[in-house]
């Protein structure tokens, strides 16, 4: 099993004070209870049309109205505001937010990203990834570094459907921090213990070192 508190913990370290960012649904949404002790004027934004989402609801807080795009109910921070899904959408593609965090299904060593679909499975639609990892100025992708199987989901190349080529700029997994530089792959960080050939062993993708 992935530790995935090593993910959320270490995702919550690229949040930084004053940022306007849109956490993607399921895990990414976890990362900002992690980072709002330390950060401050942090916007987080929901394409389905709210700016300044606060913590989850307690039993009390609970507005069945009131919910981020993962239909996840939530509660509104102060001074936030609510417009539509088209002002939404045009904060995203305009270039307004300056962080996205998103998970993922695989990401391949030039930065392409799978997150949206599995074949043959029914999906509701891709959402606002494929607006996200073209309008946000960093995109930054959390997910388990191998499958149930134990098959690596870093890859040469993705093989689910593709929510854009080129689009991460930092991947975090459970195993390693990677960054990507002009469609090249570089392993900047080793986390929870893990050891380079451990890494290697369990990664599809090339990359070169780069440690910080």
């Amino acid at each position: 099993m992935a530790d995935r508190s090593v993910i959320i913990k270490r995702a919550a370290e690229e949040i930084k004070s004053n940022m306007y960012i849109n956490l993607g649904i399921g895990m990414p949404t976890l990362v900002a209870n992690e980072a709002n002790d330390r950060v401050e004027n942090v916007f987080y934004q929901s394409e389905n049309g709210l700016l300044g989402i606060g913590p989850y609801p307690t039993e009390e807080e609970v507005d069945a109205d009131l919910i981020n795009a993962g239909k996840e109910t939530v509660t509104a921070a102060k001074g936030a505001v609510y417009f539509d899904s088209a002002e939404s959408f045009g904060m995203i593609r305009g270039g307004h937010i300056d962080l996205a965090i998103l998970g993922g299904m695989e990401v391949s060593q030039s930065g392409d990203l799978a997150n949206w679909m599995i074949p043959k499975k029914l999906v509701k639609g891709m959402g606002g990834a494929m607006d996200l990892v073209h309008g946000a100025k960093e995109v930054i992708v959390v997910m388990e570094h191998m499958n149930k199987h134990g098959e690596s989901k870093v890859k040469k190349e993705c093989s689910l459907p593709l929510t854009g080529k080129q689009v991460v700029n930092k991947l975090i997994t459970d195993l390693a921090v990677f960054e990507f530089v002009d469609g090249k792959m570089y392993l900047t960080e080793l986390l929870n213990g893990t050891t380079e050939e451990y890494l290697k062993e369990h990664t599809e993708a090339s990359y070169e070192i780069n440690f910080k």
